[in-house]
């Protein structure tokens, strides 16, 4: 029995700290405009969306990319928007010609025009990957976006940053996702009116 209270006091403890957390993205309403504000200008000028992560950030990157690409609640036109994480045959042929730290930097360079929006996701803010890929995507001109977590040289780099202020990933992570989620639908809504007033 007391092993089966411990579990669900862990169970709903970490369920109350996710809820905190997402809560606190209500203090950053201010940033996620800001950002789906340049992301909405950037489809004005038939920009796109390069976003990129390592592993439960990976996801989100593909989460977000799937979500602008696709839908979220509304059919309309598709949004350009490329996660470098799902092509395999880049991420290792890069890695084992470049280096890890090279995997998305290449793509990036490759990829990016000036006014694009680059998008690099760490929890930790120091995945060195990432870093490199925002440092070159500003140097094309690109406007660079940061999700990261509580502090990080990452959250020092980029034009706008969302920093969810704990080091707990988890909780870092559905942070990010639930922020995704909500600029994608101001970028959606935008899109859907300005293409019904045409």
């Amino acid at each position: 029995m007391n092993t089966k209270d411990t579990r669900l006091d862990e169970i709903t403890r970490q369920i109350d700290e996710g809820i905190e957390i997402k809560k606190y993205l209500k203090k950053e309403a201010a940033t996620l405009i800001e950002i789906a504000d340049q992301i909405i200008n950037a489809y004005s000028r038939d920009k796109k969306v390069l976003i990129f992560g390592n592993g439960g950030s990976a996801a989100d990157a593909q989460h977000i990319a799937a979500e602008l690409v696709g839908k979220l609640y509304q059919k309309r036109r598709s949004l350009p928007a490329i996660a470098l994480t799902t092509n395999t045959s880049s991420l290792t042929a890069i890695a084992n010609d470049f280096g890890y730290d090279e995997s998305f930097t290449r793509q990036v360079s490759g990829l990016t025009q000036d006014g694009d929006i680059v998008i690099g996701i760490s929890t930790s803010g120091e995945s060195p990957n990432v870093i490199k890929a925002i440092e070159e995507a500003k140097k094309l001109g690109a406007i660079t976006v940061a999700f990261t977590g509580q502090g990080g040289k990452l959250a020092t780099m980029a034009d706008y940053v969302l920093s969810i202020p704990t080091k707990d990933t988890a909780r870092i992570q559905e942070a990010h996702i639930t922020a995704g989620h909500v600029i994608c639908y101001m970028v959606e809504k935008k899109v859907i009116e300005d293409d019904n007033r045409k």
